[in-house]
């Protein structure tokens, strides 16, 4: 199965951080949004898009990238993210809602709590510093297990 798995990590690196245990169970192929060429994707069979959230959506850069995409006939795709307030299902809509829009069957998503110093929470030193942590890691890798064994062809 050829995976890519398309991210944002700006911070500290806490995104990065998931996409490479997700991309090293997948053996995957790890770029930045700003470096991909739609007519790229064709060539995966999984596409995995995630960034930091920043004011309840995944970054502005990711959800370009999507709203640029032909329609995408049924490709698989996943969802994650790291966040100050760990929300999925509200975090994760936006984007959730541009992939369906470009036809994309989303087969899963993982979220997980990060060190967030934006906005005012840098003020008091922002929250949840040393996330993700070990245990958050492993929870990626056994969320990438499951894509695995579940979506290869």
């Amino acid at each position: 199965m050829r995976v890519l798995i398309i991210y944002v990590s700006i911070h500290h690196g806490n995104t990065r951080k998931i996409a490479r245990e997700m991309g090293e169970v997948l053996n995957a192929r790890l770029i930045e949004p700003w470096k991909v060429k739609p007519e790229e994707l064709e060539k995966y069979d999984l596409i995995g898009f995630g960034s930091g959230i920043y004011w309840w959506r995944h970054h502005r850069a990711l959800l370009k990238l999507v709203e640029s995409l032909p329609g995408m006939g049924g490709k698989k795709a996943f969802i994650f993210s790291t966040a100050g307030m760990d929300i999925p299902f509200y975090n994760h809509r936006a984007l959730r809602k541009k992939l369906r829009e470009k036809d994309f069957e989303v087969v899963g998503e993982f979220s997980c709590r990060g060190w967030d110093t934006n906005g005012w929470l840098a003020k008091i030193g922002g929250i949840n510093k040393g996330r993700p942590n070990e245990k958050d890691l492993k929870k990626a890798k056994e969320f990438a297990e499951k894509l695995k064994d579940n979506f290869s062809p």
